[in-house]
């Protein structure tokens, strides 16, 4: 059953759905291909708060509803109007820093991992927050753009860490600074998504009830290493695994796991 996120409006711009251990989150913008107003922003943490409080959930799938995934901000929420402090209440930075930058800290850090579905166009923001998430996967005719060039401003949303990371300095650069739309299956074969799939959010679903299946915390924790593996000298990082390894060997799943494997029979991984 699909209904409005937590605290969310009549009309809610996220939808919220629990399928077995997985959440589905559906940004629910169409008429605006999913364009992130403020209250988009909201509704997303109010679902991301309830995947946090709800233990039976143990992975999410992000999708867009309608032909689009995200196109970014809604720039009609931006004050242009004329007059001598334009430039002051058009500013993107207070937006940026209260909304768009808390979203992407939020998607890179709940507790299950993600799976993004992209549907349809991931333009500006909307391909960082499908970079955000652990596993991207994309339907045939999705397209990733860098729209920001095309306005006077920057990547933003997480997206000159995150898309280097995906694709390397040299198209990171020629993508960010064109803003030339990048395919599924280029993007695919760069490194940005994981997969193409006919129906993404089928796939991405699929996945996700994988990952659900699987010790939670390992999950989490390998992508914090990989994530931010680039950050570390080798030392540093041979350390952090070492570590993360001791912290993991006390929960249930690490017994479990390797329990089942001794005795030849599927693990029972609790997410614990």
């Amino acid at each position: 059953m699909t209904t409005p996120a937590p605290g969310a409006a009549a009309e809610p711009a996220v939808l919220f759905a629990q399928e077995g251990p997985v959440a589905v989150l559906t940004l629910n913008r169409p008429a605006s291909l999913n364009s992130f107003t403020r209250q988009m922003h909201r509704d997303l943490w109010a679902a991301l708060d309830q995947i946090e409080a709800d233990k039976s959930i143990r992975a999410l799938v992000l999708t867009g509803a309608g032909r689009g995934f995200c196109a970014g901000a809604d720039l009609s929420e931006f004050d242009f109007r004329p007059g001598d402090d334009l430039m002051f209440r058009a500013d993107p930075g207070p937006v940026i820093d209260q909304a768009f930058n808390p979203t992407t800290r939020r998607l890179i850090n709940v507790r299950v991992p993600t799976v993004c579905a992209v549907n349809g166009v991931a333009a500006g923001a909307g391909a960082s927050v499908a970079m955000a998430c652990d596993i991207a996967i994309a339907a045939p005719g999705a397209s990733f753009i860098q729209a920001f060039s095309k306005i006077g401003l920057v990547p933003d949303s997480g997206a000159t860490w995150l898309l280097p990371q995906r694709v390397g300095l040299a198209r990171a650069m020629a993508l960010a600074m064109t803003g030339d739309k990048l395919g599924a299956l280029e993007a695919k074969a760069m490194g940005m998504i994981w997969d193409v799939a006919d129906d993404s959010v089928d796939a991405a679903k699929k996945m996700a009830e994988r990952l659900a299946a699987m010790p939670t915390k390992a999950l989490i924790a390998t992508r914090h290493l990989l994530r931010n593996a680039h950050t570390h000298s080798l030392d540093e990082q041979l350390d952090l695994e070492r570590d993360v390894q001791s912290r993991l060997g006390f929960t249930h799943d690490y017994i479990e796991g390797v329990s089942a494997f001794l005795q030849k029979r599927p693990a029972q991984f609790k997410g614990e």
